[in-house]
């Protein structure tokens, strides 16, 4: 587990936090020192287990949909569901009976999430809670012998981030964020692409996170669990989720494999959305039309690598537009884009996109190794079109 991209996620929140700020010098983010005594986890390996004993660790949204996909892999028992609504963790339950397996334990209160993490049965913590909860969890689950798998963001801050890095390093456990987007088809095969020297050499990248949830934000039924993410885009300014854009752009690029982000430059526009949605559904006198806003509609981030090349990525999740991560690559040889349309163009004829039939036959040669092993078991169980 390379370190350092513990940090990619919190210091871009971090620089595009302090960005904001006119008057503000340049803020770097030193290495600390690593603890006396303690080694770095790169490639890390721990004695193989023939049955992994999992815990689940919030059952919302995305958790109830992992508990789901978990129960078609071959070795695994989950032991243990953990969420403060038992109605989430009845139907998780449910679901692991549909799927032949005994029912797990329960646990429903705000802090039972410890008491699973000293679970001696647990050998994988799955955390699926609000952000807020990620880097505690996963620190104090490393802390009791457990690997760790966070969904994303899996920090907020710097600190976090060195506190799960430190943490690893210490008790050699296991701590993966699951970026579900680094392993969509599409994605795979522009990275298998570009490792094969199709695009040539990568100039430039793009990502992104654009994607309407006001829907979902300023719902207290049946949004996320309290509106938290409402409160995060209510009380920061930045790029809020940088990953899903950010992830398969930097293994593409080989960074922290050869190259690296050296600093960024980061911009928001003013707020404008989240006030006109919250006037027009609960009125001009709502508290919610009445409250301040942070977050600007869009973030807009340029990053420099060591290696001369660039990366722009934006955060936008309140206009009233199409889904998009962008996806990006342009190199000295071709382009690659996945939203709004997916398209390649390459030399010697790169001012046009590959007519369709072209472009399928392509990403088919491309098809990267790992899709091509578990692709279609994953286009039909997995969410999100099979990355999950």
């Amino acid at each position: 587990m390379n370190k350092i991209s513990y940090i990619v996620p919190a210091l871009l929140v971090a620089g595009c936090l302090l960005s904001c700020n006119e008057n503000q010098q340049i803020i770097t983010f030193p290495e600390p020192p690593r603890a006396e005594g303690t080694t770095d986890v790169l490639e890390l390996r721990c004695e193989p287990l023939d049955t992994v004993r999992i815990a689940f660790i919030g059952l919302g949204m995305r958790g109830s949909g992992a508990v789901y996909r978990y129960t078609f892999l071959e070795g695994v028992k989950v032991v243990a569901l953990c969420d403060v609504d038992p109605e989430n963790v009845e139907n998780a339950n449910k679901t692991l009976e549909e799927r032949g397996f005994p029912k797990a334990e329960v646990y429903t209160g705000t802090e039972d999430w410890k008491r699973v993490c000293e679970r001696a049965d647990v050998d994988l913590v799955y955390v699926c809670t609000h952000w807020d909860l990620h880097a505690p969890i996963g620190v104090y689950a490393m802390e009791h012998g457990k690997h760790v798998a966070l969904e994303v963001p899996a920090a907020l801050t710097i600190g976090e981030c060195w506190q799960l890095v430190n943490t690893a390093e210490k008790t050699r456990r296991h701590c993966i964020q699951l970026e579900n987007c680094n392993y969509d088809f599409f994605e795979m095969a522009t990275l298998n692409m570009a490792r094969q020297g199709l695009f040539g050499q990568i100039v430039h990248a793009e990502g992104a996170y654009i994607h309407d949830l006001m829907f979902l934000n300023f719902n207290d039924t049946t949004g996320y669990w309290n509106m938290w993410r409402l409160e995060h885009n209510a009380r920061e300014n930045g790029n809020l989720y940088p990953t899903h854009g950010l992830g398969p752009i930097a293994h593409i690029l080989d960074i922290h494999r050869g190259d690296r982000m050296e600093y960024l430059v980061s911009v928001s526009s003013a707020q404008f959305g989240m006030s006109a949605y919250a006037k027009e559904k609960f009125g001009e006198d709502s508290d919610y039309a009445q409250r301040e806003y942070l977050n600007g509609d869009m973030n807009t981030s340029v990053i420099k690598t060591s290696k001369g090349r660039t990366i722009m990525l934006q955060h936008d999740v309140t206009s009233p537009r199409p889904y998009s991560r962008i996806h990006m690559i342009s190199g000295t040889k071709g382009f690659a884009q996945k939203y709004p349309v997916a398209g390649i163009a390459l030399e010697p004829d790169a001012h046009r996109f590959l007519a369709p039939d072209k472009l399928d036959s392509l990403l088919r040669l491309y098809e990267h190794p790992i899709v091509r092993e578990v692709g279609q078991k994953a286009r039909e169980v997995g969410g999100d079109g099979g990355m999950d």
